[in-house]
């Protein structure tokens, strides 16, 4: 019975948690009459903490999973990759347009005037062994510009150490994990220009 009441805390206190955006560049009002949005998602000089570089991080981990089990290793590295466009886009996109009742504002990989471009400046995969776990963690820059003209950037802002919860403690896999954040960072970006933009 405690166990269960720390866990529910401890959701309790990451979604009221509420990220906010660090706007660096133009302004939420600019967002004010645009519907659609193409996505576009950037995953390059990601930090890994604890580790040098993305590379490090796929080395040790491989290798850890290769002394256990051939094969093992080269199988993480592909689902690494492979969760960023089965879980962690698909993840944002079905988070942010649920946010519109009636479709007034959408995300998509469709061609649109505007884009959406999500740029993961770091990623943590937390863990979960069952008796301990730790969320997942990203830090994302979000950047909106003009398609046609990519040097008009509307707004850009980032949103650090946003935190991905789920599954109510079953969250053992790590892409399930990682994705919710970009779920959290979805519904963060969504009530930004409900808040903001669109009143």
């Amino acid at each position: 019975m405690r166990k269960f009441v720390v866990m529910a805390l401890l959701v309790v206190s990451a979604n009221s948690f509420a990220q906010k955006m660090k706007v660096s560049k133009g302004d939420i009002k600019n967002l004010k009459d645009i519907s659609a949005y193409t996505l576009e998602f950037d995953y390059s000089n990601l930090e890994i903490p604890k580790y040098d570089s993305e590379d490090d991080f796929l080395a040790d981990k491989m290798a850890k999973r290769e002394e256990k089990e051939a094969g093992k290793g080269e199988e993480f590295k592909k689902s690494w990759f492979a969760d960023r466009q089965d879980r962690y886009e698909p993840k944002f996109i079905e988070s942010f347009n649920k946010r519109f009742d009636d479709g007034e504002v959408s995300v998509s990989m469709e061609d649109a005037a505007y884009t959406m471009k999500i740029h993961t400046n770091k990623i943590y995969a937390g863990y979960n062994v069952g008796v301990v776990r730790k969320n997942a963690e990203i830090d994302a820059t979000v950047t909106v510009y003009e398609t046609a003209n990519p040097s008009n950037v509307l707004l850009e802002g980032k949103y650090s150490d946003v935190q991905g919860y789920g599954a109510m403690g079953n969250d053992y896999n790590s892409g399930y994990r990682i994705s919710e954040c970009y779920a959290k960072l979805a519904k963060n970006m969504a009530g930004y220009i409900i808040k903001k933009a669109l009143k």
